[in-house]
């Protein structure tokens, strides 16, 4: 009788990704053939001894690589992908740009409920009420700034929170109605308005690294976005990858 893999929870890696890692390596063996259609949920977590929704969290992504098909009404089948440029790679992502064992200062500038604008719309498809909160950090002669804004739904009375001892990446993922499943990320040049400037201690017009982040459930929903401004410091910023297959 075959022994089926098992999810260490001793792991610092999240459940869902070892539970895609397996399911990856069933497509791969051919245990799992283009074709086939894979076990129901419920199976899948008495299997594995997880929740539905670290199930659903795994096949979702897969779904998204185009590795698994679903049927409504059938089920989930597995699917022969278009083979992708490149190697796919896993990295770390933390809220804070500063190394982890670098001291932080942390000050809240501005936080509260914030008007919808036009371009709110356009990131979170919603007309709900967007709690924004804006943020400076240093360390050392490093300083950045960053814009975050969160549907108010996703952390309901985050006004009651202590915002300046937490991070918002793990608040999200505590206290939120939805979890972190993947970030979009981008990075480019922009020059500082005026407001920036003063903050960061720069002249007006200062050419910065500006990184942007889309934080993104399972289902694909936009749960949260941000907007860094980094000094000169950060021009060297540095990301790990990982191979993950």
């Amino acid at each position: 009788m075959k022994t089926e893999k098992t999810v260490d929870r001793g792991s610092k890696e999240k459940l869902y990704v070892q539970i895609y890692s397996i399911f990856l390596e069933k497509i791969a063996t051919g245990e799992w053939p283009a074709g086939s259609q894979i076990p129901p949920e419920d199976e899948l977590c008495r299997i594995y001894d997880v929740s539905k929704i670290t199930v659903r969290e795994a096949i979702q992504e897969l779904v998204r690589e185009g590795y698994f098909r679903r049927v409504q009404g059938k089920g989930t089948f597995v699917t022969i992908p278009e083979k992708p440029h490149g190697i796919l790679m896993r990295t770390r992502l933390s809220e804070d740009f500063f190394r982890e064992e670098v001291v932080t200062e942390k000050v809240i500038l501005k936080k509260g409920l914030k008007d919808i604008d036009e371009n709110t719309k356009n990131i979170f498809l919603v007309e709900e009420q967007i709690y924004y909160i804006l943020t400076r950090k240093k360390a050392g002669e490093k300083s950045y700034i960053e814009e975050f804004f969160v549907p108010y739904y996703i952390i309901p009375r985050i006004e009651a929170m202590n915002l300046e001892s937490v991070s918002l990446y793990d608040l999200i993922e505590e206290k939120g109605a939805k979890k972190i499943f993947r970030i979009n990320q981008e990075i480019d040049l922009t020059f500082v308005n005026d407001e920036t400037a003063k903050i960061l201690n720069l002249s007006k017009g200062k050419a910065v690294l500006r990184v942007r982040r889309k934080l993104i459930s399972s289902d694909e929903t936009p749960i949260a976005y941000s907007i860094a401004f980094l000094t000169d410091g950060f021009l060297n910023l540095q990301m790990d990858f990982e191979r993950i297959k």
